[in-house]
């Protein structure tokens, strides 16, 4: 016990205590940078800097600690879960950092057990997995557009719970967030793809039909989260018709469920370079195809 005191008051110890105290107020300041008006741009990205060297020190604690971390992004079509998954993965590496974003399954994954698809994509030791959809498809989309029976649907709601415990008591983070965006928003975003040559893509049949059966939607939703929302594997909701805050506001959030320490870097040294094979290595490459530099 003595030996434990002493080294709480270690130089490391207090370190730490910095570290954690830093942190928290970073991410206290991106979740709220101030609710009035727009955020502008010089805002945003201030506090989305802060967040990303945030997210690097999780990369390299999770890698360190071999965790395993599932986060489920889920809401209505346009509610800007992508742009969350982009903004959480530009800054770290792929091989911590996976997103998963599966198609419609193809005929052998249908005679699959459901799920069974999903559980493949899980993560192995230090890694996070960002599922963009999931599982919860069945609760959302395969139950309004009639891809599953009623039957397959209860079933899925009463057997979640207990498969999403088997996880978490497996060792895996599980994480959940429901992006919640008002039927005004979804229609002006909606419209905005229509004319935009880099947003047609995402407008897609199935978005025209959310679109049309908005309450249906509605009603899938609160039925799923009546089933779903545990204790253990809580559904996190994001208000998300700001697109920037709603951002930050996850990013933050995300961060403050993990608890990480800022690990020791060694220190980069580039030393000098070996010219001992020196030549002119740019004539040797001179008559090459080079691409035009039209900018």
């Amino acid at each position: 016990m003595a030996k434990d005191k002493r080294k709480s008051g270690s130089k490391k110890d207090k370190k730490d205590k910095k570290d954690k105290k830093d942190r928290k107020a970073d991410t206290d300041t991106a979740a709220k940078p101030g609710k009035e008006g727009k955020l502008s741009r010089k805002e945003y990205e201030a506090e989305l800097f802060k967040l990303h060297a945030e997210l690097v020190k999780l990369q390299y604690w999770i890698k360190d600690q071999g965790l395993r971390v599932v986060v489920v992004f889920e809401g209505r079509d346009a509610a800007g879960k992508g742009g969350v998954i982009k903004r959480i993965t530009e800054r770290v590496s792929p091989r911590v950092f996976r997103v998963v974003a599966l198609p419609a399954p193809s005929t052998q994954e249908k005679g699959q057990m459901y799920g069974q698809r999903y559980l493949s994509q899980f993560p192995t030791a230090g890694e996070v997995v960002l599922f963009d959809r999931s599982w919860y498809n069945r609760a959302g989309v395969e139950r309004v557009m009639g891809f599953c029976s009623k039957d397959e649907h209860k079933r899925f709601l009463h057997h979640t719970p207990i498969f999403e415990k088997m996880i978490i008591d497996a060792g895996t983070i599980l994480i959940k967030y429901w992006f919640d965006v008002s039927i005004d928003e979804q229609e002006r975003r909606f419209r905005a793809r229509v004319n935009d040559p880099r947003k047609t893509w995402k407008l897609s049949p199935m978005d025209i039909e959310s679109y049309n059966r908005w309450y249906d939607y509605s009603k899938a939703r609160d039925d799923m989260l009546a089933a779903t929302d545990t204790d253990f594997a809580p559904w996190y909701l994001v208000n998300a018709d700001d697109k920037k805050r709603a951002r930050l506001n996850c990013i933050s959030h995300f961060l403050s469920l993990i608890p990480y320490k800022t690990l020791p870097l060694e220190e980069i040294v580039f030393g000098k370079r070996n010219t001992k094979a020196m030549y002119d290595d740019r004539t040797s490459v001179a008559s090459r195809r080079f691409i035009a530099e039209k900018y």
